[in-house]
């Protein structure tokens, strides 16, 4: 079965340059060599993707360059593989020397996909950016392109023995998928050329689109499992993990005026052994790999599959090909998915303190040298850093004794900020322009300021103290999670967000859009006056987003693929 393959359909372009590559190598070393440009041409452009980089330039400067008669400012994006986000503090040190030395922009990004990007490589510095990585023991493989991501995990340092053995389960299965190509080795590090590769999981084409695995612990969805293809929710008996229930099917990105695209939560399979997690998550993957939409891209992601055979035929040949039969899923509650800013004490006696870092943008700023106070920890830190999905950093595996060392340099470098509100951790955004090519709108750059106005609503309306999930995204494709807030906002076009509204605090529910295309000023004309009725008539405790639903405002998307655009 090939889900819009069936009638003779064209197959994507992406198809072709995927067979035509060589399991990946394209003639990216030859591209390196070209010293008239700063880009990667034809297919490598594409093909650098699947390892971990893509190409962009500066779009704020790309009109006086053009002027100057001068190819737009070409550099790389690079995102690691991280599964679950732990990097030593050894390593951390090797990452901001790089960042510091090599980077137009002198910043590390943490990201939504928990692990961390360098912004503006330029080309001459792609090949040694990848060396260091490999010596200090990290790669960027498969963290793009249409393959499975960086694995995510749940931070979850208070349950230190169960996080243990999840992310231990998270990085198997971002090893037992990543793709067997030498050409990574090859290329960036000179390693030994192999003349052919088989993929007996990935196959030749790869993936028909992009697939994100997580693995969960309740009760913190802190990875927002409804956006990821293939989620292992943990289940513990007695303080020990015996399996997981397996959701499929969760998906974000849509495309503007594309009634076909939407976003979707993932489905529930059921309840797992432990011992068959990666059969189960290779019988996943080559089911979408066989069946997937690979004519149209759009179409091509596994929610659309599952929309297009029917989720009990998709299970059932999940079940077939892993020779695991679904059990009925345990039960399991989430109650959060925000990170816990400050120290908690984990069930070993250690000790953990999240820093919040506003946009996961590590720099140093007047008055708040984010970017020299980490890697000051990072000096004297005997534990690890563990990067979160919702862009922050955990100082983790801290001894009771250092922590007034470790707080007083956080403090003293501006990561620990007594004016940090509730809304304002509770807030997230892409990185949007000027960097991303798919930008529409502001999303990074402008969520600090977006902030501060929904502040002044809630104080205004005496909310002072509560939070909203409050997310921003430059474009439909669901970098920042905003199909999964209580308000999300995505970019249409300069200045202009289409406002959705009514998604709830624990993301297991979509919003729906209540305005489409408008500006800053007509969104929070619209929030003022809502905010203003959730004030006198909430019930108590009661969320905006859930708030939103009952007194009918907004009506529940149930059903994405049939009630999304009504």
């Amino acid at each position: 079965m090939s889900v819009g393959n069936n009638k003779g359909d064209k197959l994507a372009d992406n198809e072709r340059l995927k067979d035509e590559s060589n399991y990946l190598r394209g003639t990216i070393e030859q591209d390196l060599k070209d010293d008239l440009t700063g880009g990667f041409t034809a297919d490598n452009f594409q093909l650098i993707r699947f390892h971990g980089m893509y190409q962009q330039d500066d779009r704020d400067i790309r009109p006086e360059r053009a002027k100057q008669k001068l190819e737009p400012l070409h550099n790389v994006m690079l995102r690691a593989r991280l599964p679950g986000g732990i990097i030593t503090p050894e390593q951390w040190l090797a990452i901001d020397k790089f960042a510091e030395e090599n980077t137009i922009y002198g910043s590390i990004r943490l990201t939504t996909r928990q692990t961390f990007q360098f912004h503006g490589v330029l080309k001459p510095k792609i090949k040694h950016m990848h060396q260091m990585l490999n010596k200090v023991g990290i790669d960027s493989i498969a963290t793009a392109g249409d393959v499975n991501r960086n694995v995510l995990c749940t931070a979850n340092p208070n349950q230190s023995y169960l996080h243990q053995e999840a992310y231990e389960w998270a990085k198997k299965i971002s090893e037992h998928l990543l793709p067997k190509t030498k050409a990574y080795a090859e290329i960036w590090l000179d390693g030994e050329k192999v003349e052919s590769t088989e993929e007996p999981i990935l196959g030749k084409t790869y993936l028909p689109r992009k697939f994100k695995t997580t693995v969960v612990i309740p009760p913190q969805n802190d990875v927002d499992l409804h956006a990821n293809d293939l989620n292992f929710v943990a289940i513990e008996e007695d303080g020990k993990l015996v399996g997981f229930n397996v959701l499929v099917g969760g998906g974000l990105a849509m495309t503007h005026g594309d009634k076909n695209t939407y976003p979707r939560k993932a489905d529930d399979f059921g309840f797992i052994d432990k011992k068959d997690t990666l059969a189960v998550a290779e019988a996943v993957i080559t089911t979408q790999r066989d069946w997937g939409n690979r004519c149209n891209r759009k179409n091509a992601k596994t929610k659309y599959t599952l929309e297009a055979v029917g989720v009990e035929a998709f299970k059932g040949e999940v079940e077939k090909r892993a020779g695991v039969k679904f059990q009925d899923s345990r039960p399991y509650e989430f109650t959060g998915r925000g990170d816990r800013i400050g120290w908690v004490e984990g069930v070993d006696g250690k000790h953990h303190l999240t820093l919040f870092i506003e946009n996961g943008r590590i720099l140093d700023y007047p008055g708040r040298t984010l970017k020299t106070g980490c890697a000051e920890i990072a000096k004297v830190h005997t534990g690890d850093f563990r990067m979160t999905a919702n862009q922050n950093l955990i100082i983790a595996g801290v001894d009771a004794k250092d922590k007034d060392h470790i707080e007083s340099l956080a403090r003293e470098h501006g990561l620990i900020r007594p004016d940090v509100s509730p809304q304002r951790i509770a807030s997230m955004a892409c990185v949007s322009l000027p960097t991303c090519p798919l930008a529409m709108a502001e999303a990074e750059r402008y969520l600090p300021s977006a902030v501060d106005r929904l502040e002044a609503l809630l104080d205004k309306h005496d909310m002072t103290g509560e939070e909203i999930v409050f997310r921003i995204t430059g474009c439909p494709n669901g970098c920042g999670r905003a199909m999964l807030a209580e308000v999300g906002l995505v970019g249409k076009g300069p200045g202009k967000y289409n406002l959705h509204l009514g998604g709830d605090l624990y993301g297991t529910r979509i919003p729906r859009m209540y305005r489409e295309n408008i500006s800053e000023d007509e969104i929070f004309e619209i929030l003022d006056e809502l905010i203003g009725r959730w004030s006198k008539e909430r019930e108590e405790g009661e969320a905006f987003g859930n708030f939103l639903i009952r007194a009918e405002i907004v009506r529940p998307v149930v059903n994405s693929a049939e009630d999304f655009y009504e």
